[in-house]
């Protein structure tokens, strides 16, 4: 693999379990992987507290308001 890209959906999940919004993040993968080779990463996901719903994001307690959370429940990879 010589680049390529993951997205990652974040899911802002209510207090009741009803999912708000999916926010979509990219990042470059570490290339080049030569083949037969392995690599592992980690990434950190944020999620901006004007991306959570108006309804939502009355009070903000730090990214994600009381109650809420969020989930990182897709995953893609594009590359060449």
């Amino acid at each position: 693999m010589r680049s390529g890209t993951v997205t990652f959906g974040a899911h802002i999940i209510g207090a009741l379990g009803i999912d708000w919004a999916t926010i979509e993040s990219n990042k470059e993968l570490p290339a080049p992987i030569a083949a037969g080779a392995e690599r592992t990463k980690t990434w950190t996901v944020c999620v901006e507290a004007m991306e959570v719903p108006p309804l939502e994001r009355s009070r903000e307690w730090g990214s994600v308001p009381l109650g809420m959370h969020v989930e990182t429940r897709d995953v893609s990879m594009d590359w060449t």
